[in-house]
């Protein structure tokens, strides 16, 4: 029987493995087995803590979820006014932890499965508008509701895009280049609203 406790840990090591095993063997050949072989532990275990290899691929996309909403909260949390709160969206999304290669793995797979997949795609959703959710409530302070929900999803797409070549193996596009060309567009829609009153 399990020691009282060791749940979280448990699965946040489960999760781990499954992150190791995607990387190493592909989303399709990350087995239980394999995952509970680089967990250290039996299927029976895997088993025990999840309803089986589905629903310990969705509790890892949660997971890598909840590690980005983290990256941005935090930054959230010390940004006082609303371009702050900009920057430290864009900088959640381009934090360093978010670029290890097994966790770009893990992610450009969960990408390209969401749409054959109920619950990944699901997820990919809640994630893309929480996104677009906290770029429009900041992004109101400087443009109409309307103007700031298409900026808010053009932001979205060029943030995705740029995680996307961020995680290319072979010509793949540095965190830091990726930041600066966001804040670039950012610069030069926050300029066209200023410059234009019909935009704000």
């Amino acid at each position: 029987m399990p020691k009282v406790g060791m749940e979280p840990i448990r699965r946040r090591q489960l999760i781990e493995a499954t992150i190791t095993s995607i990387h190493e063997y592909g989303f399709a050949d990350a087995t239980v087995s394999r995952i509970s072989a680089a967990a250290g532990v039996s299927t029976g275990i895997v088993h025990h803590y999840f309803d089986g290899k589905a629903d310990l691929l969705e509790a890892t996309m949660r997971w890598l979820m909840a590690d980005l909403r983290r990256q941005v909260v935090d930054r959230l949390a010390r940004a006082r006014n609303p371009h702050d709160r900009l920057l430290a969206i864009i900088d959640g999304n381009f934090a360093p932890e978010q670029f290890s290669q097994q966790a770009v793995t893990a992610w450009i797979a969960f990408w390209a499965h969401a749409p054959q997949t109920p619950e990944l795609g699901r997820l990919q959703r809640i994630n893309t508008e929480r996104l677009q959710s906290n770029l429009r409530h900041a992004l109101r302070a400087f443009m109409r509701p309307e103007r700031a929900a298409s900026t808010a999803l053009g932001m979205a797409a060029l943030i995705d895009g740029l995680s996307v070549r961020c995680a290319l193996a072979t010509g793949g596009l540095p965190p830091e280049e990726a930041r600066r060309i966001t804040c670039d567009h950012l610069a030069a829609e926050l300029a066209a609203a200023v410059s234009d009153p019909s935009r704000r």
